[in-house]
């Protein structure tokens, strides 16, 4: 005689892996446009406030840099 185990819950439809995929691709871009900021502030907070004015940024326009108030 078989037997089944029928207290399992079911998976919803939301949560299977197809449409766990959907999110990642964009989770990726995020992670990635948020290290090349990164990168970006800290190479600029290396430059001396003369090589800053050069690109026409002061110190105060380094945090701004990958932000969405951004003007870069």
């Amino acid at each position: 005689m078989a037997a089944f185990d029928t207290n399992r819950a079911r998976i919803p439809a939301a949560v299977t892996p197809g449409r766990i995929g959907f999110g990642f691709p964009s989770l990726l871009g995020t992670l990635a446009a948020w290290n090349d900021a990164r990168v970006t502030r800290k190479a600029l907070s290396r430059l001396s406030d003369r090589e800053l004015d050069d690109i026409g940024l002061n110190r105060g326009d380094i945090d701004d840099v990958g932000t969405t108030r951004s003007r870069f």
